[in-house]
């Protein structure tokens, strides 16, 4: 009954669940005469970002426009002699004004332009970037840790160099201290922080938008870096049936299924299916460990959706389970382990979610809509890292009700509302228990001004009332203004918190010999964090370059150090006790140098520092510095298309390692490295057929793991990673889709 109850009070919940907005979108369009008067603008292509579905504005330059089946709503609007304008609409957003630029003379020509793969929004305060499912096809891109190879803003790396876990990094810091989301709902965190960022599969993905800095207050208070959230293929958008097939010459093996069926005019529905295998043993640096672990992986998503006049539901649920093992070439999981035998690890997981949404707009305010999201996980891991036992079990809950609307005009709009969030851990390392439950309701407000020329204003807070922490105040500002015309610049304010998940999020330090010691006064994680953002659009020979220039600093108040200096055959964690800080410097190039051939270069600078043993110092394993440049070509009505990207690493600093024996010690500093990427894409009429190379010079660490000789004894180590663990990895594959 302990377990059914919550279940019958979910799926009544479900009734109400979506945060949604209305079905259509009215809108006006024009430009300034030289009266600084109104002067409509008919014959005004408008559509909606990666559909085919548009209207053109009217005589009067109204138009009418019924909302795309996706949730990331991005309006175009395109005329003849003006600037194209790219519009974010926000969820519940039922009417709109658009100013055109008129900056192109054009006589006898017509201009016909395409939106970047990859953009930032020039409308909203926050600072974001568009991921669009174009840009997530120019790599391999098996799941979500892969979806980020053409991007400098997001670094993914191993975490250890025996289970395969991946980590990535925003503004320098690690990425649990960015909020991971799938449609705006907290995902991927407690207990999945270390391997989820392999269970969602790259082509369930519609896009991927980055936020940096302090995020909306709508979503939480744990974002202190940023927001990435995730946004699926919807039931009832253009893909029908899409069928996937992947293999690379390594032996692994990926398979996926869309398929969307639109019951009537108010039901549609979605199955994802997904599955994976990698048998293969392989050991090219000859330390007798498995370069990559195998990995069994079967995973299921369903979703459906209803919309109906002035409401829209959706309600779905995913089921996942994965087994991957690793360590030594010998060892076999049905052994008993033993220090006499060989090394070994072993991850299997369990995950269930499932998740609803429902939403409002009241019929004659339009501007005013209410709706309601919830969900529901269950996550269980066992594992083993040679002797060691590590097993934990995660039961959240998640609900948010949100109210927008207008205060008067359309210059002031408001959210606000109420949200709870429920997370029963129980962790065994060992003969040591780490059980934890937290209960947290909470309240927002979030205030927005917009002139539509210039200014953007939008100032949130929070208040949360946790059951451990007490009660604390979470303030977030951004402002956008407009300096001149294709000028661009904005800045945020923000603070976040956390609790830490000691064990879960660090469990890939268990693939050691290391000793790990608890302080028993851990703390809540606090940060503030400040950035500023300049975009600057060049026109360059009839085509546009879009500078991105950008700074974020963020300031612990308390973090939970994890000191791996004091002793190499320790693990010291602590609350902090001084200073810690991340400095992020980036600047970004986009253009299309000649037709159909579009360049990305960006440079990106970390200082990240923190105190530990009661010392200031660089931040272990984390890159100095990062450069990349990504070239995308594709022929006459892209029958062909070449990806290539190449990434410059810098140096990082590697764990003190200085009292281990001499033949276990490392250098104080990685070195610098390149990656390359190619891939190239035949299309077809319904398929494609692509075939590409990863790390196409072969770069590899030579020695990633400490005392592979001796895995059970005092000095071994798999954790200190800060280069690629595989070597070159050919792969191919084939789509088929029906829209």
């Amino acid at each position: 009954m302990k377990t059914i109850f919550p279940l019958i009070i979910y799926f009544i919940m479900i009734i109400w669940s979506n945060y949604s907005v209305g079905q259509h979108l009215d809108g006006f369009v024009y430009d300034y005469d030289k009266n600084q008067l109104k002067a409509p603008l008919p014959g005004v292509n408008i559509y909606w970002l990666d559909t085919q579905q548009g209207t053109i504005s009217d005589a009067d330059g109204k138009f009418h426009i019924n909302y795309p089946s996706r949730d990331s709503l991005i309006l175009i609007a395109s005329f003849v002699g003006y600037m194209n304008d790219t519009i974010m609409i926000g969820e519940g957003q039922t009417d709109i004004e658009i100013i055109l630029s008129n900056n192109k003379q054009l006589d006898e020509f017509v201009v016909s332009e395409k939106q970047s793969s990859s953009f930032i929004s020039q409308i909203d305060p926050l600072h974001v970037q568009h991921i669009t499912g174009a840009e997530l096809t120019k790599a391999a891109c098996c799941n979500l840790s892969e979806s980020f190879e053409t991007n400098v803003s997001v670094d993914v790396s191993y975490s250890d160099a025996v289970s395969g876990a991946k980590k990535i990094e925003l503004l320098g810091l690690h990425g649990k201290y960015s909020q991971m989301m799938t449609e705006n709902i907290p995902n991927l965190r407690g207990l999945s922080t270390t391997y989820g960022l392999g269970y969602i599969p790259g082509t369930w993905m519609e896009s991927i938008q980055i936020s940096k800095g302090a995020a909306s207050v709508i979503n939480g208070y744990e974002s202190t870096t940023g927001q990435i959230n995730i946004e699926y293929k919807k039931p009832d958008g253009e893909e029908k049936l899409f069928l996937n097939a992947y293999a690379n010459h390594i032996g692994k093996f990926e398979g996926n299924f869309n398929g969307a069926i639109k019951l009537n005019e108010k039901w549609s529905t979605m199955l994802f299916a997904h599955g994976e295998t990698f048998k293969n043993k392989i050991d090219n640096n000859g330390d007798s460990f498995v370069d990559a672990p195998l990995i069994q992986q079967y995973n299921v998503y369903n979703r459906w959706k209803y919309v109906n006049k002035n409401h829209m539901a959706q309600f779905g649920f995913q089921a996942l389970e994965e087994n991957r093992t690793g360590g030594q070439m010998e060892f076999q999981k049905s052994e008993k382990r033993d220090s006499s035998d060989y090394y070994g690890i072993n991850i299997k997981t369990k995950r269930y979610q499932v998740w609803g949404k429902t939403g409002y707009v009241f019929e004659n305010k339009n501007e005013t809509s209410i709706g309601f999201i919830n969900s529901y996980t269950y996550h269980d891991q066992s594992s083993f890292f040679g002797l060691t036992d590590y097993n934990g079990t995660e039961n959240t809950y998640y609900a948010n009700l949100i109210l927008q609307s207008e205060m008067g005009s359309f210059k002031h709009k408001y959210s606000t509302g109420l949200s709870y969030t429920f997370d029963d851990y129980k962790e065994q390392l060992n003969d040591s228990t780490f059980n934890r439950t937290e209960s947290v309701p909470g309240a927002f407000f979030q205030y927005t001004y917009s002139d539509k020329k210039k200014l953007t204003m939008l100032v949130g807070v929070r208040v949360d009332f946790h059951n451990i922490w007490g009660t604390f105040f979470t303030p977030r500002v951004h402002a956008k203004y407009n300096l001149f015309e294709n000028t661009i610049l904005r800045a945020s304010a923000g603070k976040g918190y956390r609790t830490a998940n000691i064990i879960a999020e660090n469990s890939y330090l268990l693939a050691s010999s290391r000793k790990l010691y608890i302080k028993p006064d851990i703390k809540q994680e606090e940060a503030w964090n400040y950035g500023v953002n300049l975009t600057q659009i060049f026109e360059i020979a009839e085509k546009e370059l879009n500078l991105n220039i950008e700074f974020y600093r963020t300031d612990f108040v308390n973090q939970v150090i994890i000191d791996r200096d004091q002793n190499a055959s320790e693990i010291h964690i602590y609350n902090l006790n001084g200073n810690s800080f991340s400095n992020s410097y980036q600047i970004e190039l986009v253009y299309e140098l000649i037709p159909r051939l579009d360049v990305v270069a960006a440079f990106r600078y970390n200082d990240v520092r923190m105190t530990t043993n009661e010392k200031l110092e660089r931040e272990p394993l984390v890159n100095r510095y990062k450069g990349l440049l990504n070239l995308s070509y594709k022929t006459n009505l892209d029958k062909w298309r070449f990806d290539f990207t190449t990434q410059l690493n810098g140096d990082a600093r590697l764990p003190d390692t200085q009292s281990n024996p001499p033949e276990y010690q490392k250098s104080q500093n990685s070195p610098v490295y390149t990656i390359i990427n190619a891939q190239i894409t035949k299309n077809f009429k319904k398929w494609n057929i692509y075939v590409g190379v990863e790390n196409l010079t072969d770069f590899t660490q030579s020695d990633p793991i400490i005392a592979a000789d001796d895995p059970f004894g005092p000095y071994f180590d798999s954790s200190i990673v800060w280069g690629p663990i595989m070597g070159r990895k050919f792969y191919a594959g084939l789509k088929f889709q029906i829209n």
